[in-house]
């Protein structure tokens, strides 16, 4: 849950980003004329992914040239519970994180904290080793701290059966108590609780809560009517409703531990979106839609939202692949960074109950793209190499569509 990016682990929390390359922009650019067909392939792609498997899939590409292609597919089972529309609301999971390292930077903007903070300076005592652990180092995910979701304290809140409303104190606290997995500075590994930290200091500096912050310093700011900072299970607005499979009906390749999800139960099926999202905090508990992350994206990668100094410390990378530090993705500060056989992203992705998301652009903003799709288990432990495939595809197809260039030949779907 709340996992690495795909750019480094192929299906971490939501269909993987085509492996990065040496060569970027190797494919040719496609014709006006071949628009409505690199539609009507997208299309297609989204109606195998829904065929083989996914409740409901949202996506939405803007490769800057025109108006949007905008789709929406859903299994018929799904439909009869509500029909899906590409504006519903979605829980964006680990995409938080790009949110708070920019209100982070706009901080640091203001004078108000620095990033080669020590974090010590803000959480006195409550991190280990905190005087050789910077800001930087948890916005980048470079802190060596171990994951808080990875503890079974937690484990009850992931599958819906905990109400408990976690602050970021306490999943920060959750995340000690596991051994740190190497010094400070030296490797990269994504850890949710750097994000944990991170939203406790941004508490600490501002005094405001995260939701506060999330309102008042980016949806307000760019009319981002349905972005929020989920602080309990209740929606604000019409929504995606995300499922995973009932007990009987999981796959054996997801852990016994997950096996059993709390919510409403049907055809083999459970609705979690009535669960509370809370325990993502600073690490994943953002509520948007695709066309608000387009927006968020823009105003992001533009300089609408941060001043040149502090974008270009948001795109300054640290390499997520040890066996391929140079030309292999990369991390900066909320966001990463890979390149594909259609362009140069700049993404993140989320997984949360019953909810995988990839938003992508490019280093303008002028392009963004977004696959939502409304389940997460079978991703995040690639149990079904089938639904693994389509996604793998559609997300390949979105890739090169945000470019404007043509999907790469799909490769065979593997029968189960």
């Amino acid at each position: 849950m709340l996992t690495a990016s795909a750019l480094t682990v192929g299906l971490a929390a939501g269909p993987a980003l085509p492996a990065p390359l040496t060569t970027a922009g190797s494919a040719p650019s496609a014709t006006r004329g071949g628009a409505e067909a690199q539609r009507a392939q997208l299309e297609e792609l989204a109606r195998q992914l829904v065929a083989a498997g996914a409740p409901g899939v949202v996506v939405r590409v803007d490769d800057g040239r025109g108006r949007p292609v905008e789709i929406a597919e859903q299994a018929p089972w799904a439909a009869a519970d509500q029909r899906l529309a590409v504006g519903d609301e979605f829980r964006m999971g680990s995409n938080t994180k790009t949110m708070m390292a920019v209100i982070a930077l706009q901080l640091a903007a203001e004078g108000r904290l620095a990033l080669t903070d020590p974090v010590e300076a803000w959480l006195p005592g409550q991190v280990p080793d905190g005087r050789a652990i910077t800001l930087r180092m948890l916005l980048n995910h470079t802190s060596g701290l171990a994951d808080y979701t990875e503890d079974p304290a937690v484990l009850p809140s992931i599958l819906g059966k905990d109400p408990h409303r976690w602050t970021s104190a306490e999943l920060l606290a959750v995340g000690l108590k596991r051994p740190a997995l190497f010094p400070p500075g030296t490797r990269w590994s994504y850890s949710n609780t750097d994000y944990a930290a991170v939203g406790a200091v941004l508490e600490r500096v501002t005094g405001a809560s995260l939701a506060d912050l999330v309102r008042d310093r980016i949806a307000r700011p760019l009319n981002l009517k349905h972005t929020y900072l989920a602080t309990d299970g209740s929606w604000r607005g019409r929504h995606v409703r995300g499922y995973e499979p009932d007990s009987a009906h999981m796959p054996a390749g997801v852990p016994a531990a997950f096996r059993d999800v709390a919510g409403v139960h049907r055809d083999g099926r459970v609705d979690v979106s009535g669960n509370d999202p809370g325990w993502g905090g600073a690490a994943g508990a953002v509520v948007s839609t695709a066309q608000d992350w387009s927006r968020f994206y823009n105003a992001l990668m533009s300089g609408r939202l941060l001043p040149a100094a502090q974008l270009a410390q948001l795109r300054t990378t640290v390499p997520m692949d040890p066996q391929n530090p140079v030309d292999g993705p990369g991390s900066g500060l909320g966001i990463e960074t890979g390149r594909t056989p259609c362009g140069t992203v700049w993404a993140h992705d989320g997984g949360i109950t019953g909810y995988s998301s990839t938003n992508l652009t490019d280093g303008t903003g002028s392009r963004t793209a977004t696959v939502l799709i409304a389940t997460e288990f079978l991703f995040e432990f690639g149990a079904d190499a089938k639904l693994t495939a389509a996604g793998q595809a559609l997300q390949s197809a979105v890739t090169c569509a945000m470019f404007g260039k043509p999907a790469p030949a799909p490769a065979s779907v593997p029968a189960h």
